[in-house]
């Protein structure tokens, strides 16, 4: 190969990749202005992003996010950044801060109980209420997964102008059941590995009931911590009696939005729509959102099923990532909470 063809082939891949790069980095770009703030909270610092609208306003309502399970920062890595841009559509400003020894965050969020959790939530937002560029009035909460056990908790301790629960669960233990059982299915286990597996959790949740030690919960599992640590264990014994339907009634009068998936293997999501319905629909306040085609997520299961093409769409195209409709369907539903009695009009998509 002569030189000349060496040097316009290495040209070309040079322009390819410069493309690309381009096309990750506009995919990747949001109308919306972000910034990093601190909020202090029992001697603490919360290191936290507000997302604020470029539409010239001086206030703003603001959607106060709430973490799921795990160790997340303020950006669940990105992943919230498609939702902050829907809510900045609606005129709606985001807030959103590392957990508690995530990225170099104060403390150890495995320490927390879901009480710890919703005070924490309560004085970001007494800290929102006092910047002259949120409305005081209009601040709600989103909050996924987990956070079904701390929305309602917030809302107990503070007023709030709307929820929005992304597949929240109601009941720890039913949930954690519901789980494993699912995942068994999805694995295509055999009934003697199904008994084997239940047999352990029952075994989990007597050593739980007893306040048992991480020692005498690896020694029980016959010395395999399988994957446990210390912090965990210490973690589920703080929040294993979590309940969500007794809290629930906190939320009653107060728009919510519950959202729910069709290939949830986490949370039961008709147990949760049941007792929702149970405890909140009675004031025409609650409105139900199904995403036949989403994972517990609310990702499209065809992406999230495989680990490449996550990464490739969150790089290419974020906000495809997430099941037809629910980019626009918050939005939809910030809106009509300034529609006086639309916002207390319970709507659903057809099929739903």
């Amino acid at each position: 190969m002569s030189p000349k063809i060496i040097v316009w082939s290495c040209v070309a891949v040079l322009i390819v990749a410069a493309g690309l790069v381009g096309v990750v980095l506009w995919q990747n770009s949001y109308d919306m202005d972000e910034q990093r703030v601190s909020i202090r909270h029992r001697g603490h610092t919360l290191n936290g992003v507000l997302a604020t609208p470029k539409d010239g306003r001086e206030r703003h309502g603001l959607v106060v996010y709430v973490h799921g399970d795990g160790p997340l920062d303020a950006t669940h890595d990105d992943g919230y950044k498609p939702l902050w841009e829907a809510n900045a559509k609606a005129g709606y400003a985001s807030l959103s801060w590392d957990k508690p020894g995530v990225a170099g965050a104060p403390g150890d969020w495995l320490d927390q109980s879901m009480d710890d959790r919703a005070d924490e939530a309560a004085a970001a937002i007494a800290w929102a209420r006092a910047r002259p560029d949120i409305d005081g009035d209009r601040i709600g909460l989103w909050g996924a997964s987990q956070a079904g056990w701390v929305l309602p908790k917030i809302a107990s301790k503070t007023s709030v102008r709307f929820v929005i629960a992304v597949s929240p669960a109601i009941n720890w233990l039913r949930q954690g059941r519901y789980n494993l059982l699912a995942q068994l299915r999805a694995d295509g286990a055999s009934a003697a590995r199904t008994q084997a597996e239940i047999t352990r959790s029952d075994t989990t949740r007597r050593l739980l009931a007893r306040h048992a030690t991480f020692e005498e919960y690896v020694k029980a599992m016959g010395g395999e911590a399988d994957g446990m640590t210390a912090g965990r264990w210490v973690f589920i014994s703080k929040n294993y009696t979590a309940d969500a339907t007794h809290d629930l009634r906190a939320l009653r009068g107060i728009p919510v939005l519950l959202t729910l998936a069709g290939h949830d293997i986490n949370v039961d999501t008709a147990d949760t729509e049941r007792v929702y319905r149970e405890v909140l629909d009675a004031g025409g306040t609650l409105t139900v959102k199904r995403y036949p085609d989403a994972t517990h997520s609310l990702l499209k299961q065809s992406i999230e099923q495989s680990d490449l093409s996550t990464t490739l769409t969150a790089l290419f195209s974020p906000r495809s990532l997430f099941a037809e409709g629910f980019l626009d369907d918050q939005p939809h539903f910030l809106k009509g909470l300034g529609r006086g009695s639309d916002a207390t009009r319970p709507h659903s998509r057809p099929g739903s």
